[in-house]
């Protein structure tokens, strides 16, 4: 008999109502592959682009399932798989954007490469939160190139993907400027944000403590061309959703878009944010738990914005 999993679907684009729970067949895992048991897949802003866009988005046909963010345990291993084991609890990150799908699904095969052990002392629900935005701030990072002792500015300083940022910036030996609300500064600075400057006139805020720009902005908060300002002559710019024109940038400035697709397979990135998260650097952020029959009610909150944390799917 073929092996069957309970997976959130979307057959169609639409609507909240076209996300379903269905079974799907699942294959073996192959040569350098696991298949992991799920017991948590995050909700993330690219689920809603799955929903509203289809086969555009991700250049497969539907059903999709959605998801990128996992955590459960090794149900069986391929061949020639050493560093992970049957029975042991891991987290990692899939593409929904393939022909296997994405993580929200009670069983998904993934690379061995793209799991690793669950952070010390931490639940599936947690863990599930972690690898999506570990592995996209450091890539942005990566991309960026900068040296021990430069200035990053932050935007959106007290999001989920900034506090990763934030953190990875500060082990690199970056100075780190983030803004905040009035009532998010402290947040901010648990981070590990050298200077929080109010949140509003990004430029503004960040020219008044580096008064020659920062030598790079990486823009959570999709202010895309209003951060331009607050980046020096030859400074770069990391957007993590594309850049929206075609129109010359000034003074020398460089943009770059981050793709965590390119990063799924980073070892030791998936190793650095389990250390991080372990020893407290980075946080997990669960805003509300919910069965794989309410996955359409975590894309609403999602959209509804204002959201702290992630909604994290359940699989019993």
């Amino acid at each position: 008999m073929p092996t069957t999993a309970r997976a959130v679907t979307i057959a169609e684009t639409g609507g909240l109502d076209v996300i379903h729970v269905a079974d799907r067949e699942v294959r073996d895992p192959g040569p350098g592959e696991v298949r992991v048991a799920v017991r948590a897949a995050a909700v993330n802003p690219s689920d809603v682009g799955v929903r509203t866009r289809g086969a555009d988005y991700l250049r497969v046909d539907p059903p999709w399932v959605p998801g990128w963010d996992l955590a459960g345990t090794i149900e069986s291993v391929g061949e020639g798989v050493e560093r992970v084991s049957v029975g042991e609890a891991v987290m990692g990150a899939v593409p929904p954007a393939r022909a296997d799908g994405g993580a929200q699904a009670s069983l998904v095969v993934a690379p061995a490469a793209s799991v690793v052990a669950l952070p010390e002392g931490m639940g599936f629900a947690e863990a599930a939160t972690l690898p999506m935005n570990g592995l996209t701030a450091q890539r942005g990072l990566e991309l960026l190139g900068l040296s021990a002792g430069d200035t990053l500015a932050v935007a959106g300083g007290a999001g989920l993907l900034a506090s990763y940022v934030i953190a990875f910036a500060k082990a690199d030996g970056l100075r780190v400027i983030a803004d905040a609300k009035p009532e998010d500064e402290e947040l901010v600075r648990s981070f590990g944000a050298d200077v929080v400057v109010p949140r509003g006139d990004f430029t503004a805020a960040v020219r008044e403590v580096a008064p020659d720009g920062a030598d790079a902005v990486y823009d959570t908060a999709l202010l895309n061309r209003d951060a331009l300002g607050a980046i020096r002559d030859g400074g770069r710019l990391l957007v993590v959703r594309g850049w929206p024109d075609a129109e010359p940038l000034p003074r020398g400035i460089e943009v770059l878009a981050v793709a965590v697709a390119d990063a799924l397979e980073r070892t030791e990135w998936l190793e650095r944010i389990r250390a991080f998260a372990a020893d407290g650097r980075i946080r997990a952020r669960v805003a509300v738990e919910l069965a794989p029959e309410d996955a359409a009610e975590g894309q609403r909150l999602l959209e509804a914005g204002g959201l702290r944390g992630r909604a994290v799917i359940v699989f019993p």
